[in-house]
């Protein structure tokens, strides 16, 4: 039997139900799909492949799986720091949307995030922001997959001056990217509660559910929210969508900082998944979501890195690091989050949040190839005994090597394949010389 790809001589890091590890191991690929994986026969002769990629003794693992980016906002790097949400939005980010995001910085500013994600060992990511059209076009040339939403707000946006007419957008947006690429899922971006009506909030959701797409919210991000959700709606935020019917499957709801014992019950109920930002949730000192809670409870919670002007950096890597101590010293539990929790919801976990469980998210025979390989002969990485361990404390999105979407090769050897870096980075520059005299810099 000839495989396609052969990635070999590493250790095999499966995120399967069982948590298989491989070491030494190999997975073989064939029409872009795992179509074999196990343990290195150390007798017997190596698997034939037309490609075969060493892993030299590294971690070979699913792509990582970002839940929650607004791609384009790789433009708003550093723009404005050090800001509470709501004077950070509407004082600078907004305004700088409205002057500056067109379909071509929009298009730069995602393929600049693609090369970023695929350097550090994403393979999929959901994103949520307007002109998704360009976003889309841009992954697309990429290579990566994605879940990608087209943003709906009761205000003017890019791409829809008149927020009437957002919801059709969405709808025109689904149409278009519903069968284009396999590797593209298009979906529905409810901004907020706050910045959406009810009535927006329930057509959007039936506008997602008619196509079978998922329905993603900014929901419960900071303590402000919630007094203002309390004083106009009687509710949580949280209690506010239950009441709109927005809790059922399918939907995502981005942060939940603020999320009670009855909020936590009622997204349970109602099946919705969160992706969890722990460093944009720092920066903007949102506050600590109650993620153990969450995964106590069931609920499907996968890591998102949100958009590069709260984070800074769309490292997943990092972002795993950062869950699995937040979580601990917020609990004083030195077990909270352990090591496999957060690979999990960095992968598999991840993927399920957004409806990609049974395409990506763990090296299964007949899933989707996405891998990556990450090396392991850097001082801060040796000496190596648990690779997950090795994922969460160690690793850093510079130590990856290798990754494949669906077995093609985007980096090889830690060189971006698809994308031009050189030139998306003059193009972006560009772009910033005209932001950076709005910022008073």
């Amino acid at each position: 039997m000839t495989y396609d790809t052969l990635v070999h001589n590493g250790i095999v890091l499966t995120v399967n139900p069982a948590f298989d590890i491989f070491s030494p191991g190999y997975v073989g690929i064939r029409s872009g799909r795992v179509a074999a994986l196990g343990p290195v026969d150390p007798d017997g002769a190596r698997p034939r492949a037309e490609t075969c990629i060493d892993a030299r003794g590294g971690i070979i693992m699913p792509g990582l799986v970002n839940t929650h980016t607004h791609l384009p906002m790789t433009l708003f790097r550093g723009l404005a720091d050090d800001l509470p949400l709501e004077t950070w939005l509407h004082d600078h980010i907004f305004p700088a949307e409205s002057r500056h995001i067109t379909p071509a910085t929009v298009g730069w500013g995602a393929r600049l995030a693609c090369a970023e994600m695929l350097l550090s060992g994403t393979t999929t990511c959901c994103d949520g922001y307007f002109l998704e059209d360009q976003v889309a076009a841009a992954v697309a040339d990429a290579g990566m997959r994605a879940v990608l939403g087209q943003g709906v707000i009761d205000f003017p946006a890019p791409g829809v001056p008149y927020p009437g007419d957002n919801i059709t957008a969405a709808r025109d947006f689904l149409v278009r990217w519903r069968s284009r690429t396999p590797l593209i899922t298009p979906a529905v971006f409810c901004h907020s509660p706050y910045t959406c009506s009810p009535e927006t909030l329930r057509a959007a959701k039936a506008l997602a559910a008619e196509h079978g797409a998922l329905f993603q919210i900014h929901a419960a991000e900071t303590r402000q929210e919630c007094d203002a959700s309390r004083a106009h709606h009687g509710l949580s935020p949280i209690a506010f969508l239950d009441r709109l019917g927005l809790l059922s499957q399918g939907t995502l709801l981005v942060h939940c900082v603020w999320a009670d014992g009855r909020d936590i019950a009622r997204i349970a109920a109602g099946g919705a998944a969160i992706s969890h930002n722990p460093q944009s949730n720092m920066k903007l000192a949102s506050g600590i979501a109650p993620v153990t809670d969450f995964l106590a409870a069931g609920i499907s919670v996968g890591l998102g890195t949100d958009g590069c002007a709260s984070n800074n950096d769309l490292d997943l890597l990092h972002e795993m690091d950062t869950a699995a101590k937040l979580h601990k010293v917020k609990s004083g539990d030195p077990t909270a989050c352990p090591a496999r929790t957060v690979v999990e919801m960095a992968t598999i976990r991840g993927a399920e949040a957004i409806g990609l469980g049974a395409v990506t998210g763990s090296l299964e025979i007949g899933k989707a190839a996405d891998i990556i390989v990450l090396a392991a002969d850097a001082p801060h990485l040796v000496p190596l005994y648990h690779p997950a361990s090795h994922l969460v404390y160690a690793a850093r999105g510079d130590d990856v090597r290798e990754v494949l979407v669906a077995g093609r090769r985007l980096v090889a050897d830690g060189r971006p394949q698809s994308l031009d870096l050189a030139e998306i980075r003059r193009q972006v520059t560009a772009i910033a010389r005209k932001i950076r005299p709005s910022n008073g810099s």
